[in-house]
């Protein structure tokens, strides 16, 4: 006891909690200011070293040395009678009050107050909701880089400066510092003359890359500028006139130059990871674009095997000139997944032979493993394995894929997350990411699709249709027509989804599937078999849909029977699964007549019967 009367009397304790409030004060401010200067991350872990080391030695000072009226003294040189120790704990008393209150109040700015980064409002005209913050967040270091025009009328010069734009936005979003609006929507505005200020506000973002690119022979002329979307002040411009042979060059130039003007710290290392981020091939980014362009055309109402054939014989070229290109291998997928789609389900697609179907799996593993290899970070990795475990059908490592996926944050998607999510009865922790995602690419209509189904899966009807039709405001096309059928069916609004169902499909199929749907709801048995029936005469009726149908109407006999039969193909629980995703009807079939999928969702710790977004009356079951 005498020794930690000592401790007091001496006041060590005080002095090691002021030390203590002062270094975190300290550490905070630094964090700041060096996040702010961009500083590489050893400066600050060399100052937290510091001030580490520093405690033990603030603790022997205030043992071993007293404050006196003559100034600093060795304890032991000072009278007892004479010290003043009890007056210097008074003072350090007063001190830590004070230096608390700071640091309660630097606390409290930095949870609940403006942050340098703080996001600031962009009023967005083409969106009119009644949802606070309707445009996405403008940042003081957000921007989109627009699409360079082509100069020039070469066979490939569109294609050249498509790849010339997407090489640079791919460089800037390696920085952290940075927030860089995706392709998708920044290609949205190719070929609109249209203010910057309104494309950076439907953007939410502050400031625009634009440019051009001229092709003559051997020649290259490319100019670029970084324009502040407020005023139109061209805060960094050049042009660059050179050869062919240096387009990567001045692409990295472009890219480093911006990020410079944008305030951020350059060092090697980030120059290192920029060039890492693209083709870094000029030959291998214009075969990409095309490939990008056939990808497009096979969602749209073309033959889609045909089209992503086309796709795959661009996106090998891509694989060959430059063989850790993550993306081409994960865009190269989707053929083989779609073969397997339409062969599990019984779906006739022309022109495809048994060894397609074969082949196929050992494809997706294949491309699959080198995406994952080749990953730029540790998000788009997670996303490809999560993708992987689902196709593979190993669902074993399936809930630590997804823990991780909702535990990110940014703007990385895995392709099959959606309905592997909401099926697995986690859509409310997804609503916020997918509404993360889609702020990232508020131009592409998928992305509100995403997000409005996930609102539907989690129960916020109101939610889901009011993204839906936010979504067709700002990014028409795409399956948002789906999205607001199923959300206006949800809330009951019947007559509204007929308008819809005219307005939004052009595929006849589609209409047709709508309609049975809301003919379902409603309880409608006729009406349903009678656009089935019109569904059953198309050319090629869907499969997957056939299967649907049985579970809206409650034939639990042919659900049982079709869910059996798809359960039997070795790629069946993955169809299986998205049937009851897209069906949104709780358990499409009784599972004791699929032991795979069974097996599959036990293996995953996914529930049964999933959740049911929508009420079928007819089905009782």
């Amino acid at each position: 006891m005498s020794f930690i009367n000592e401790l007091k009397r001496r006041n060590v304790f005080k002095v090691g909690v002021a030390y203590v409030i002062v270094g975190w004060l300290l550490a905070q401010v630094a964090d700041l200011m060096m996040d702010n200067f961009g500083a590489p991350d050893w400066v600050i872990k060399s100052f937290l070293g510091f001030l580490m080391i520093g405690f033990p030695l603030a603790l022997f000072f205030a043992w071993a040395f007293e404050l006196t009226p003559e100034g600093v003294k060795r304890e032991s040189q000072v009278d007892r009678s004479q010290s003043i120790t009890q007056q210097t704990g008074q003072k350090l008393n007063y001190s830590i009050m004070v230096i608390m209150a700071l640091a309660l109040a630097w606390f409290a700015w930095d949870r609940f107050g403006t942050s340098p980064e703080a996001t600031l409002p962009v009023e967005n005209p083409a969106v009119a909701t009644a949802e606070p913050a309707k445009a996405p967040a403008a940042t003081v270091k957000s921007l989109a880089v627009l699409p360079f025009v082509a100069m020039s009328s070469g066979e490939d010069d569109e294609y050249f400066a498509d790849g010339l734009t997407e090489e640079i936005l791919n460089s800037l979003a390696q920085l952290p510092e940075l927030l860089i609006t995706a392709r998708t929507s920044s290609f949205h505005f190719k070929g609109q003359d249209m203010p910057v200020q309104e494309i950076a506000s439907a953007l939410g973002v502050q400031h625009i890359v634009e440019g051009s690119v001229r092709r003559s022979g051997d020649r290259l002329r490319v100019t670029a500028q970084l324009v502040r979307a407020a005023d139109g002040f061209h805060i960094w411009s050049e042009n660059y006139d050179s050869t062919s042979e240096d387009t990567i060059q001045v692409q990295e130039d472009i890219a480093e130059k911006i990020a410079e003007a944008m305030n951020v710290v350059m060092d090697e290392e980030k120059r290192e990871v920029m060039r890492k981020a693209g083709l870094r091939n000029v030959e291998a980014f214009v075969n990409y674009q095309k490939a990008r362009e056939l990808y497009a055309e096979a969602h749209g109402d073309v033959d889609q095997i045909e089209y992503l054939r086309r796709t795959n014989h661009q996106l090998e070229k891509v694989m060959e000139q430059v063989p850790g290109f993550s993306q081409a291998y994960i865009d190269h997928t989707d053929l083989y997944v779609h073969l397997l789609l339409n062969d599990s389900t019984g779906q006739i697609t022309d022109g495809v032979t048994p060894e397609n179907i074969e082949e196929a799996p050992t494809r997706i593993m294949a491309d699959l493993a080198m995406a994952a290899e080749n990953a730029s970070n540790f998000s788009q990795r997670n996303n490809i394995e999560l993708d992987l475990a689902y196709l593979s059908g190993d669902w074993r490592g399936l809930p630590g894929n997804i823990e991780r996926f909702l535990d990110e944050s940014g703007c990385n998607q895995a392709t099959w997350a959606p309905g592997i999510i909401a099926t697995s009865g986690l859509a409310e922790r997804y609503t916020q990411r997918a509404r993360e995602v889609r702020k990232c690419d508020p131009m592409r209509s998928h992305s509100w699709f995403d997000e409005s189904r996930a609102f539907l899966w989690a129960g916020d009807t109101e939610e889901a249709l009011r993204v839906a039709r936010e979504g067709l405001k700002v990014a028409p096309g795409g399956w948002l027509g789906f999205a607001l059928v199923r959300a206006l069916i949800a809330n009951g609004l019947y007559e509204e989804t007929d308008s819809a169902i005219k307005t939004q499909f052009r595929l006849v199929e589609d209409g047709l599937i709508s309609n049975i749907m809301k003919s379902a709801a409603m309880g409608d048995r006729d009406a349903a078999g009678a656009f089935f029936e019109k569904l059953m005469k198309v050319e090629y009726p869907p499969e997957l849909w056939v299967s649907i149908y049985y579970a809206w109407v409650g034939d639990l006999e042919n659900a049982n029977l079709r869910a059996a039969k798809i359960d039997e193909h070795p790629f069946g629980p993955q169809s299986l699964l998205l049937l009851a995703y897209w069906c949104a009807c709780g358990a499409p079939f009784d599972l004791e007549f699929t032991p795979n999928y069974a097996a599959k969702i036990a293996a995953a710790g996914m529930p049964w019967p999933p959740a049911s977004p929508i009420t079928f009356p007819l089905k009782d079951w």
